[in-house]
């Protein structure tokens, strides 16, 4: 026999006796072993010496006949006719038989048959021992009942070619399968479908190094669990003979799917809570409807999903509201999408940006008006042939190799906003119960930072409009003065506020140039910006002081029912001499850039901020050379994060040095210069030129 593979010896073997035995390891290698063979009709061909030291017949006698006729008359015969033709058949085959010596007398064997090719026709090996003496290796019939019979622990014992030879109940009921199945047959052999060649190999380390392995998991599905996995905690212990050689393995094992699977299930748990965490924090970082979808997708793969699409409906995308129905289908503009590349799944799907029409019997169209979850558990032919009317996509996506996929709507404050679409390939298991849940949690926490951002958009577009609606649409300037003037709105709902600027007309040929910012973001701070524009507009056709204007809209300020404050600067201005008397409360100082080119700040009382109520205000009067420029502005324009205000402020001055062929011109420079992106506070500059040079 060839230890190794399990193959049929070569002819010659058969003539080495005992010694093959031993070749072939494990507890045969042990004690002394007869070796008989049979042709494929079990008429004995071989029959060796230390057969005939067991049974008492000379080979002469026993070659010729029947190996069944060698069972004693009154023992049962029919095992070992079934060990016989198992072997025949070309499988390795171990049990105990009475056989019949020659002197009348019964003898308890133990025989390990096996196929051989030996000799022109294909036939069966025989290898014999006497109980008793294969008792030596076993152990008394007391240990080997308590192991074997008794144990609830799984015993198997491999020889020294990793073959079974013996395997005890327990091990059987595990496996689904009787003793005379593994008896001679590897592992592979046995149970294909568990992690064998990992096993083997261990075992071999085992038999090479002496040293045991304990806890060793064997991984897999056998015929007494043909539909889940199991797993069980695997322990092996290479056996010796007398002169310390290895004979074999003996392998015990205990189930542990039980607990292996507690195990998991809290090794899900905690993946799923680490989702969540990092869900928490990467959805919804920004008010924005594209980057939160974006971010549910990325967040959900691979943790989730190997693919991931979130479309959300048109409306919403094109910055209208939300239905309260999905009537006639859905139209969706797919705005998340991941993995963005590399995936060829994710290449079969519609690209960002793309819109969506469904008929209201497709699956989208369904889970948005159910706003239930719609789980498909497993992708097949049925599937694609039903939504075959609907797209061809499913069919690509079933040659690609997906094979669950999932829907999940994205629902806040009682509306749908769109849809979630969760796909797994390959080896993946298909999406279940605890699936639908987390996508469900990790698409409620989308669906509200996306329609905070819908929410924004729309109190953003209302500030800025409100904003835009109390600033002078059209400024006429006064004689002797021209007017240039910006107004860039914050690019962040919480950022709009209440700046405004305006020119008005005053008697005598003077203007009054204002500008303002209330302290505050949002529809209120501009609601309070469009009370005090319309309140400055009234007081300064009442030819009042600059100091009696402030006091009046702090009066209005102090009536509010919540506190706000704003910062102002106030301008009177004669054309005619230059003279000009300016009132600041807490606002930037104006700038001045003198016909010759210089520009400097005005260093005018700087003031408290309206609405902290007890305040004097202070007016410094200034006169200016004919065609002198006098620039107002808010912080906008020149405050930025971690940039210091002073550099700031003095490069506004050196713009100002240059102020080129127009006053339109000029803000432009001072615009894109100052604020090169989107601002993120409102902007204000109003630009007068005083007289004519």
């Amino acid at each position: 026999m060839d230890a190794s593979g399990g193959r049929p010896v070569a002819a010659q073997t058969m003539t080495d006796g005992p010694g093959v035995a031993r070749g072939a390891g494990g507890w045969l290698g042990a004690v002394p072993v007869a070796l008989a063979a049979t042709d494929p009709d079990g008429r004995i061909v071989h029959w060796d010496p230390v057969a005939e030291q067991l049974l008492g017949y000379r080979a002469r006698d026993a070659v010729g006949r029947h190996v069944v006729e060698l069972l004693h008359p009154d023992a049962d015969r029919s095992l070992g006719r079934s060990l016989w033709e198992g072997a025949a058949a070309g499988h390795g085959v171990m049990g105990s038989v009475t056989a019949w010596h020659r002197d009348g007398r019964p003898v308890e064997l133990e025989i390990w048959a096996r196929p051989s090719g030996a000799g022109a026709e294909p036939g069966v090996l025989v290898f014999a021992a006497e109980a008793h003496s294969s008792a030596r290796v076993r152990g008394s019939s007391v240990v080997w009942d308590g192991l074997f019979s008794h144990s609830p622990v799984g015993i198997a014992v491999f020889d020294t070619g990793l073959r079974f030879l013996r395997v005890n109940a327990a091990l059987q009921r595990m496996n689904g399968l009787p003793e005379a199945a593994h008896a001679g047959l590897t592992l592979p052999q046995v149970l294909p479908e568990v992690n064998a060649r990992e096993m083997e190999a261990v075992m071999r380390r085992v038999l090479d190094t002496g040293e045991p392995v304990v806890d060793f998991r064997r991984v897999g599905r056998t015929p007494a669990q043909p539909r889940r996995d199991g797993v069980w905690s695997v322990a092996f212990v290479r056996l010796e003979d007398a002169e310390g050689l290895p004979v074999g393995i003996a392998a015990s094992m205990t189930d542990i799917t039980a607990v292996e699977g507690t195990r998991m299930q809290a090794e899900e748990a905690r993946a799923r809570l680490a989702l969540l965490n990092e869900a928490s924090i990467k959805i919804g970082t920004t008010l924005d409807l594209e980057r939160t979808a974006q971010e549910l997708a990325d967040v959900a793969v691979p943790g989730l999903a190997d693919v991931v699409t979130v479309d959300l409906l048109e409306s919403l995308a094109e910055g209208g509201e939300v239905g309260d129905g999905l009537v006639g289908g859905a139209a969706l503009r797919r705005l998340g999408k991941a993995p963005r590349a590399g995936s060829l799944v994710a290449g079969v799907l519609a690209p960002l940006d793309r819109t969506l029409q469904f008929p209201a019997a497709a699956p989208y169209s369904q889970a948005l008006a159910r706003r239930r979850p719609y789980l498909l558990t497993h992708l097949d032919e049925k599937v694609v042939a039903a939504a075959a009317p609907y797209s061809d996509t499913p069919r690509k996506l079933l040659l690609l190799g997906v094979r669950s996929f999932l829907m999940v709507p994205l629902i806040a404050r009682e509306k749908v906003l769109g849809l979630a679409t969760f796909y797994r390939t390959g080896e993946q298991p298909p999406f279940d119960g605890t699936d639908v849940e987390l996508a469900g949690e990790l698409a409620a926490r989308a669906a509200v930072c996306a329609d905070n951002a819908r929410l924004y958009g729309r109190e953003h577009d209302t500030a800025v409009a409100l904003q835009r609606s109390m600033l002078p649409q059209h400024i006429t300037p006064p004689a002797g003065i021209e007017i240039a003037h910006r107004y860039l709105a914050a690019s962040d709902v919480n950022e709009v506020g209440g700046d405004w600027y305006d020119v008005v007309s005053l008697s005598g040929g003077k203007a009054a140039l204002l500008i303002g910012d209330v302290m505050g973001h949002g529809t209120a701070a501009a609601a309070v910006m469009g009370r005090l524009s319309s309140t400055v507009r009234a007081l300064a056709r009442l030819d009042l002081e600059p100091v009696e204007v402030l006091m009046q809209l702090e009066a209005v300020l102090a009536d509010l029912a919540e506190p706000m404050l704003a910062t102002f600067l106030y301008a009177m201005c004669d054309p005619a001499t230059g003279r000009c008397r300016i009132t600041r409360a807490g606002h930037p100082p104006p700038a001045v850039v003198t016909p010759d080119g210089r520009a400097r700040l005005l260093d005018l009382p700087a003031g408290a901020p309206l609405g902290i109520g007890g305040i004097t205000f202070t007016t410094g009067d200034v006169s200016l050379p004919p065609g002198s420029l006098l620039v107002l502005y808010t912080d906008g324009l020149v405050e930025a994060r971690g940039t210091d205000i002073d550099a700031r402020l003095e490069e506004l001055t050196r713009r100002l040095a240059d102020p080129g062929p127009s006053l339109d011109d000029l803000c432009d420079v001072i615009v894109t210069r100052l604020v090169p992106g989107p601002p993120a506070d409102d902007v204000a500059l109003l630009v007068a030129r005083i007289g004519t040079p």
